[in-house]
């Protein structure tokens, strides 16, 4: 069914446990003639990707000292910083009216109107002058999806890269030698740009792609004890630091689709617990691996036969290839 109406959420709330329930409650609310932008900030706080280990990502003492958060999204992808220098955005809609390039449309539209050239760079960024100042990620459920990003406006930049662990070789396949040296904020390109102009100029650019008029949704009508219910599931332990082992036997390589780190415990030969981390966007695999890998013995071509029931698609087929790669070189 085609798009009938466009809404539009903004919320005031900055706790990452309640914006993130927030989240998944439009995108289990969407219906299927409808679009819905939610635009929403956190304070200081690590955002890690669906299948990335946060201890490795995050420099989690550091950020808990300065009164910062660590919270898992739903969508895979690298871990981010917020603040509130940053405006976070979410499309929400169901599988028959997802329209990446449109959605992306919105936000570059939005800040080319404010006068800065931004363009979409590679699959997720959004750059201005070869500096990125928006990552995007995107996740599915069913047939409900949605594509969010970031928006650097005035993040504090020494922050950005305090709590944040990323690996020399992702740096490296970037081109480049840190974090900092490869972001931007809008600011430094409209030094009289505020989040509230931002969000303005997305509302505008929202309605002029989808040709309608966007409608303000009320927040007060979202049924309380339901959010309630997935803000503790995302303020949770489990689901935000989730089941750490101590390993015997690891494999870590960074391919051209992301990062992996397969971690076991290997016990008589057999594997007897197994992690898989990645920065990767596909989500499911991940979460699929260390299932096919219980009980197998650790070998090559154990291991090799194991992955070989994932019945993957195409895309998942070359990460397959690349991991029984690296399974056969290190085991």
């Amino acid at each position: 069914m085609a798009i009938k109406q466009i809404r539009y959420l903004i919320t005031n709330e900055t706790d990452p446990y309640k914006n993130l329930a927030l989240e998944e409650y439009l995108l289990d609310n969407v219906t299927e003639d409808e679009c819905i932008l939610y635009l929403w900030q956190n304070e200081k706080t690590v955002v890690v990707g669906r299948n990335q280990n946060p201890w490795k990502e995050c420099l989690i003492k550091d950020l808990g000292q300065d009164q910062g958060r660590l919270v898992r999204r739903l969508s895979g992808g690298g871990a981010v910083y917020h603040d509130l220098g940053n405006l976070n955005f979410t499309f929400l809609v169901t599988k028959d009216n997802y329209n990446v390039a449109k959605q992306l449309d919105v936000i570059i539209k939005a800040v080319n109107n404010l006068g800065i050239p931004a363009i979409k760079s590679g699959r997720n960024d959004i750059i201005v002058e070869e500096k990125k100042f928006s990552g995007n990620a995107f996740y599915s459920t069913g047939d409900k999806c949605y594509h969010h990003g970031t928006i650097l406006v005035d993040v504090d930049m020494p922050s950005l890269s305090k709590y944040l662990n990323v690996s020399k070789a992702k740096l490296k396949s970037k081109g480049v030698d840190s974090v900092k040296s490869r972001v931007a904020n809008l600011i430094e390109y409209r030094h009289d740009l505020t989040i509230d102009r931002l969000k303005t100029e997305l509302i505008v650019g929202f309605g002029k792609a989808y040709g309608l008029e966007p409608i303000r949704m009320d927040s007060s009508s979202l049924d309380k004890e339901d959010l309630d219910k997935r803000t503790e599931k995302f303020s949770s332990w489990e689901w935000n630091f989730g089941k750490k082992i101590e390993f015997s036997d690891s494999l870590e390589r960074r391919f051209g689709w992301g990062d992996i780190e397969l971690q076991f415990v290997v016990n008589g030969g057999i594997i007897t617990d197994c992690q898989a981390y990645s920065d990767c966007l596909d989500t499911d695999l991940f979460e699929q691996i260390p299932g096919f890998l219980l009980g197998k013995a650790f070998t090559a071509d154990a291991m090799e036969d194991a992955l070989s029931y994932a019945q993957p698609d195409m895309d998942k087929g070359k990460i397959l290839k690349d991991l029984i790669q690296l399974i056969r070189e290190e085991v």
